[in-house]
């Protein structure tokens, strides 16, 4: 069993931000809304797997402190240089951790907060 199996990444404008990751990571999303009026935008994930979503909510502010989540990616190199047209900025360039671990990096998304980014060894 994973510890994390739900993440939430908060948003001001979620069309702005669904706009950043499709481009950065090339992913679809769907949006749905929710309990008191909340709007999320769901990643793409499967039954098993972890899940999470963009969301704007009155009770979530974007920021670039706290927990930081990363999701994955087999093309690091390439997410990397999409970032900044997408309107984000590389925090930290891509980093090699370990043989058993890969590479990561850290970027600023659309919305002002900070991602982490991972892609394993292959």
């Amino acid at each position: 069993m994973n510890a994390l199996n739900w993440f939430e990444i908060p948003a001001n404008d979620l069309q702005r931000a669904i706009g950043f990751y499709q481009s950065v990571l090339g992913l679809s999303f769907t949006p749905d809304t929710c309990f008191d009026d909340v709007e999320i935008a769901v990643f793409p994930h499967s039954e098993t797997g972890v899940g999470g979503a963009l969301v704007k909510a009155a009770h979530l502010q974007p920021n670039a402190q706290g927990t930081i989540a990363y999701l994955g990616t087999s093309e690091l190199d390439a997410v990397l240089a999409r970032v900044p047209t997408a309107g984000g900025a590389v925090l930290k360039p891509k980093t090699f951790l370990h043989e058993d671990i890969g590479h990561i990096a850290v970027i600023r998304d659309s919305e002002g907060n900070t991602v982490g980014l991972h892609m394993p060894m292959q």
